[in-house]
C-alpha cells in the first residue's frame, strides 16, 4: 500500500486547511485512514482517524475543529481542518491499516506534508 499525501502549507491563524491522502497498492485490505502529527520536539501524536464504514475518533485537542472526510471510490481520505492556531503547526503524516484503529508499529504510512501556522 502506498499513500500519497498532500494539501499542506502556510496558513493564518483562524484558517483553514484541507489535507489529502490517496491510497494506492493493495486498497482492498485497508480499513482505517487517518492522520498523526509531529511537532518540532514533540513525539508524534494521532489526529483523527475514520474506517471504510465511517467510523470517526478524534484527538481531543482537534475535537470540534477538524473533520475527517473519506472518499472510498477514490482511496482518498482528507483532514478538513478549521479554526487553526499555533499548536496544530506540525509535520502531518497519512496512515493506513487493515484494522478498525490505527496502529503506529503495524500501519502503512506516507511522506510528511508541513503545516504552519502563522501570521
Amino acid at each position: 500500500v502506498q499513500l500519497q499525501a498532500s494539501g499542506g502549507g502556510l496558513v493564518q491563524p483562524g484558517g483553514s486547511l484541507r489535507l489529502a491522502c490517496a491510497a494506492s497498492g493493495s486498497i482492498s485490505s485497508i480499513n482505517a485512514m487517518g492522520w498523526y502529527r509531529q511537532a518540532p520536539g514533540k513525539q508524534r501524536e494521532f489526529v483523527a482517524r475514520i474506517t471504510k464504514g465511517g467510523s470517526t475518533s478524534y484527538a481531543d485537542s482537534v475535537k470540534g475543529r477538524f473533520t475527517i472526510p473519506r472518499d472510498n471510490a477514490k482511496n482518498t481520505v482528507y483532514l478538513q481542518m478549521n479554526t487553526l492556531n499555533a499548536e496544530d503547526t506540525a509535520v502531518y503524516y497519512c496512515s493506513a491499516a487493515p484494522t478498525a484503529y490505527l496502529d503506529p508499529a503495524r500501519s502503512y504510512w506516507g511522506q510528511g506534508t508541513q503545516v504552519t501556522v502563522s501570521s
